[in-house]
């Protein structure tokens, strides 16, 4: 028995001293297997895709319904790609465990990554390429582009209007949607009704709010017709002139912008409610019970609780109002000192056909919302961090 103790004894001790093996590591030729078959599963699913749609509408041409069309791009589209997935994933369970789990995250993400620098990175780096040609994208002009957005007179009054859009827009918008956020939040009954009537007006797109306010503004001169414009038809019920609102510079600028802050008060007022309903209420007792009015609470509790997503809905405000032109484009074609940055790009690249000068204006764009996003993305992290 007391063999048998210090064999074992031994035994425990050889292995202790005995090195631990490290199972051998991918040489380079695995590794780059591993790289070649990473880039084929993450190119096959798009390019198989690309191939199925190319043979199926060729397949359709000609006076085939579009239903027809629509329901086989729906087919190849959602049911083929499953396949597609489920194939190469049945392909990749068939490789040796080592390599196929290196390849399976650029199986199923690699698709995207692709789609994503197709549609999005090389359009990007194509437009920076195209501001520094002339206006066919055929000859090199330098910064000839990029002065022209800073000295045209109708650029720098799109620019001097764009500042105002930033400022007055989420400034607006912010101060009504929290106004209506806090008066909503008080009621005890209804409140569904009362948000869904102030949110009704972002289900409306750009273009049809556009039209809409475009009978508020409507105007016809004196002996013309009777005033179909709201405004006017109350102008002139008074006993006054009808005024040509949207003609009316600079207040037209204004005007405008009356219709982006109803777009989207009730996407702040949203959002916002939320956020009030997220304050603790012990917290709000507290200040009560130490003696503060409901304006007190309202602008050092319950505005500092949700200050974040202030921030975060202004800053949101303030790209969207950077990329809009169809309210422009649709109520005065950018007249009457109407520009905006956004419409002047699509009124280069489309009507002027300039794409060098259309270019260079969606880099300044893409420029000017950078600083924005920075801050909404280091504020983010700060919130994480005190989380």
């Amino acid at each position: 028995m007391d063999e048998e103790l210090r064999t074992t004894e031994e035994e425990t001790e050889d292995e202790a001293v005995r090195p631990i093996v490290e199972p051998p590591r991918p040489g380079f030729g695995s590794g780059l297997l591993v790289f070649i078959l990473s880039v084929l599963a993450a190119l096959a699913l798009p390019l198989l895709t690309y191939l199925a749609l190319d043979f199926a509408f060729d397949l359709l041409r000609g006076e085939i319904p579009t239903w027809i069309v629509a329901l086989v791009a729906i087919v190849i589209g959602v049911i083929g790609v499953f396949v597609l997935y489920w194939l190469v994933d049945l392909i990749i369970k068939m490789l040796p465990d080592s390599i196929g789990e290196r390849i399976r995250p650029y199986a199923f993400v690699g698709p995207a990554l692709v789609i994503l620098a197709i549609y999005l990175v090389y359009p990007a780096i194509r437009t920076i390429q195209l501001s520094f040609m002339d206006a066919n994208g055929a000859a090199y002009v330098g910064l000839d582009n990029y002065a022209y957005v800073f000295s045209d007179d109708a650029m720098l009054r799109s620019l001097r209007n764009t500042l105002l859009w930033v400022f007055l827009v989420p400034a607006a918008a912010v101060a009504i949607g929290l106004g209506f956020a806090v008066l909503a939040d008080k009621l005890k009954r209804m409140e569904s009704v009362a948000k869904s009537l102030i949110f009704l007006p972002m289900a409306i797109s750009f273009v049809g709010a556009s039209i809409v306010w475009r009978f508020v503004y409507n105007f016809r001169f004196e002996g013309s017709g009777e005033q179909i414009g709201v405004l006017n038809a109350m102008v002139t019920s008074l006993g006054g002139t009808p005024i040509d609102w949207l003609g009316l510079i600079p207040w037209n600028n204004i005007f405008l912008i009356v219709i982006m802050v109803w777009l989207q008060t009730g996407f702040a007022m949203v959002i916002l409610s939320s956020a009030i309903k997220g304050v603790s209420e012990d917290i709000l007792e507290a200040a009560r019970i130490d003696g503060a009015t409901e304006i007190q609470v309202f602008w050092r509790v319950v505005v500092p609780s949700i200050m974040s997503s202030i921030i975060v809905v202004f800053t949101t405000m303030v790209i969207n109002v950077l990329k809009v032109f169809d309210i422009v484009w649709v109520m005065t074609g950018g007249q009457d000192g109407t520009e905006v940055i956004a419409e002047r790009m699509i009124r280069n690249m489309f009507t002027f056909f300039q794409d060098g000068r259309g270019a260079a204006i969606a880099v300044f764009m893409f420029i000017a919302v950078i600083p924005v996003m920075y801050l909404n993305i280091r504020r983010f992290r700060a919130e994480e961090a005190l989380r």
